[in-house]
């Protein structure tokens, strides 16, 4: 624990190179007496680090000492191995406190020039936030335990829950790891031989069988990227419509991918082309309101009419 400490303590000190023996026995955890040993252990041990008397003192690193930051531990490691994560992600896979111990190593090795001998680190004005504008899915699967389990590269029994269905329905697959998407975990896995995604909100349990996992030969987690794909291209209906220009941005973060063209842009409004995997998914087209005018196919046309003709038919009478 002394060890941890000490390097903890280091690492404070070459970010900000002078701090006070009250703030460094608060980040610490300790006494300031403790706080006050560890600055003589690390002096006797041939680091340039002394204790300042005074109103201004406090603890001191003389500037140009530097830890090797590539003495990072196998956990911190793998918190860099998944840095693609917010803080939010880390979390639910149990990576927070050793993803800010190599935040803090990072932060140690901060480079800096003649020119601008203090600059800004990155991450002070870079902010990756993963998680999805007004989303916050619920999932009764801890992520954590999942992702310790399928180290154990064994085959699962899962209770899930198409988006098709209404009951959950038992499944054996061979799983490949976790994915992170835009504020949604996946579970990719094998099942009877096809990959598979498996939204993590509708796994409802899963167990780890005394089989070792069957994977095709030369198939990673990597298979996602194909996965990913196919879904994006299940684009079986294209559905032209007319909107207003200025509504044109909202379509973008709506449609994301689907909007495969945008044309005609004159007098304040623009015809585009959206792709779907069936005429029902219309539906998402009822977030624009009156904005929206279906032109072709007249199928959808005829679906959007009588969607609307359902919300006016439920809106006409009052609540009883």
């Amino acid at each position: 624990m002394k060890a941890s400490r000490l390097l903890h303590l280091l690492l404070l000190l070459q970010t900000r190179q002078r701090i006070t023996t009250g703030e460094l026995a608060e980040r610490l955890e300790v006494s300031r007496r403790t706080v006050l040993r560890d600055v003589e252990a690390l002096s006797a041990a041939g680091v340039p680090v002394y204790a300042e008397r005074g109103r201004n003192g406090g603890i001191v690193l003389l500037p140009g000492a530097r830890l090797n930051a590539s003495h990072l531990d196998p956990p911190e490691l793998e918190a860099l191995s998944v840095a693609g994560l917010d803080s939010a992600q880390l979390e639910r896979v149990g990576l927070s406190a050793v993803g800010e111990s190599a935040t803090r190593k990072i932060a140690a090795r901060q480079v800096t020039t003649p020119e601008d001998p203090n600059p800004l680190r990155l991450a002070k004005v870079v902010l990756v936030d993963s998680t999805a504008w007004f989303a916050e899915p619920a999932s009764a699967i801890d992520i954590s335990d999942l992702a310790s389990a399928l180290r154990h590269r064994r085959r699962m029994r899962i209770r899930y829950r198409s988006s098709a269905e209404e009951q959950a329905t038992t499944r054996v697959v061979d799983p490949y790891g976790l994915v992170a998407k835009f504020g949604r975990w996946y579970l990719v896995a094998d099942h009877r031989g096809h990959g598979r995604l498996f939204a993590l909100e509708r796994l409802q349990a899963y167990e780890l069988l005394d089989a070792p996992v069957v994977l095709r030969s030369g198939e990673t987690l990597r298979r996602w990227e194909t996965l990913k794909q196919h879904a994006e291209r299940q684009d079986r209906v294209s559905i032209t419509f007319r909107l207003p220009t200025n509504r044109l941005d909202l379509a973008k973060r709506i449609l994301g991918t689907r909007l495969r063209e945008v044309s005609d842009v004159d007098q304040g409004f623009c015809t585009a082309v959206v792709g779907y995997p069936d005429l029902e998914s219309v539906r998402q087209l009822l977030q624009f309101g009156d904005h929206i005018e279906i032109l072709t196919p007249e199928a959808a046309r005829t679906r959007i009419r009588q969607l609307a003709e359902e919300l006016v038919r439920r809106h006409s009478a009052p609540l009883s």
